[in-house]
């Protein structure tokens, strides 16, 4: 189908993701194998306004796949959410010639690829975050090996926890959702996993289950929890402690678990998200978000997908619950 596509940027905003790369790689390859031209825009929509881009060719995607981050660069961009930012993009876009963008994202990214396609230059988001949290998506890309990393450092935190028949509290990156709490927890093999979604007792969720797990003769404990869980998870260590007797100390985690080289699944996934979004813009649709549905990857329209009810697992925590002692 032909369009008047014929030239498009990429850009990657908001927080940094394993596999973005691999999301850039394939956007730049699908486009220029389509005969279009692609710019590589820096950091972000900052760079959109700016100006601040390259003009990509083969070779100025090789051997990026196995990096952590984005080559790209990434930031946020507070002059974009006015109109007079809004402006100053859409003039960069039409004086070096861009008839589209793909922006890899989180939900705030897509809002701002939303205004775009509104005022005329269509965009295709891709969700990049290692928290999952990207409602109408059922995979981001990064959290795979955010996982990984987590599961990693909990293994090796655990061996001091067992030498000193301790118990560890472990804060996850996800303000607004639990996923990394939830799955690094199960595989992690945690006595309690705490998630923003799910309000708890702290003597009833967290105590009696250490105290349970006290009586079989455990005595070691790793306690796994999002970052917006509402209780402060030094605090809670503390609490633990002068509740069970256990000791208690609490292990934050950080920005550590956006590092690292991504997974085979981040890089599979990033590609076939990125090659759809080009495919999407050569045949003239923008306004359009790519996402992953029970491990296919369809695309909605950007509005309908910001207001989709973000789904929580309940199943998995119910399994964790169970085999957690």
């Amino acid at each position: 189908m032909s369009t008047n596509i014929k030239t498009i940027g990429v850009l990657t905003s908001g927080g940094d993701a394993p596999g973005m790369n691999a999301a850039v790689r394939a956007v730049v390859r699908t486009a220029l194998n389509k005969n279009m031209r692609v710019f590589g825009i820096r950091q972000g929509y900052n760079g959109l306004i700016n100006c601040d881009m390259i003009e990509m060719n083969m070779n100025s995607v090789s051997d990026i796949l196995q990096h952590g981050g984005t080559f790209l660069r990434t930031a946020r961009c507070l002059e974009f959410k006015e109109e007079a930012g809004l402006q100053k993009a859409i003039e960069v876009c039409k004086k070096v010639g861009i008839d589209g963008l793909v922006v890899v994202g989180g939900d705030g990214s897509f809002r701002g690829a939303r205004d775009l396609s509104i005022r005329g230059i269509p965009c295709v988001g891709v969700p990049g975050t290692i928290d999952n949290d990207i409602s109408s998506s059922h995979y981001t890309v990064g959290f795979d090996t955010a996982l990984n990393t987590v599961s990693d450092m909990v293994d090796k935190l655990r061996d001091t926890s067992q030498s000193h028949n301790r118990c560890s509290v472990v804060e996850v990156m996800g303000r607004k959702a639990g996923d990394i709490a939830l799955h690094a927890g199960i595989a992690c093999g945690a006595t309690v996993i705490l998630v923003p979604e799910k309000p708890f007792d702290i003597d009833k969720d967290v105590v009696a289950k250490i105290n349970l797990a006290l009586k079989t003769g455990k005595k070691h404990f790793i306690v796994m929890v999002a970052e917006g869980i509402n209780y402060d998870s030094v605090q809670l260590a503390e609490d633990i402690e002068a509740k069970t007797g256990v000791e208690s100390r609490t292990t934050i985690l950080g920005h550590v678990q956006r590092g690292g080289s991504p997974t085979v699944r981040d890089r599979v996934n990033a590609s076939r998200m990125g090659y759809r979004a080009v495919e999407l813009l050569d045949k003239g649709i923008g306004n359009r978000v790519v996402v992953m549905r029970d491990d296919k990857v369809v695309d909605f329209d950007i509005l309908e997908a910001l207001n989709m009810k973000k789904e929580f697992d309940d199943e998995l925590l119910a399994i964790a619950n169970t085999i957690s002692l």
